[in-house]
């Protein structure tokens, strides 16, 4: 998925590991990457449903109009090696991205 926000990279960054990690989702932030203005922070959430963990990486960083860009995706939650089905908590994981940022998207 990616956006535009109005937010300072910093600030998205702040925004979205307080509500992922400190708010009602309850993931965790496996690693955050600062280099400049950029911002990459990867997150793991443990999903009850299916018994499996989803990962969810975040790339912020200001784009060439003077927004910030952010792009997400969302991986794993599947059961077993054999079939790669997740039953959605990837892409579950990597739309709470949007929803967190739904009133600074421009």
């Amino acid at each position: 998925m990616d956006i535009r926000v109005s937010l300072s990279t910093e600030d998205t960054a702040t925004l979205l590991t307080e509500n992922l990690v400190h708010g009602s989702i309850s993931a965790e932030r496996i690693d955050h990457y600062v280099a400049g203005n950029v911002r990459v922070m990867v997150f793991e959430k443990y999903f009850m449903r299916n018994s499996s963990r989803a990962s969810l990486t975040v790339v912020v960083h200001p784009d060439e109009r003077g927004a910030t860009a952010v792009h997400s995706v969302g991986s794993g939650g599947g059961q077993n090696a054999l079939f790669k089905f997740d039953w959605g908590a990837g892409s579950s994981f990597s739309n709470s991205v949007e929803k967190i940022l739904e009133q600074y998207i421009i």
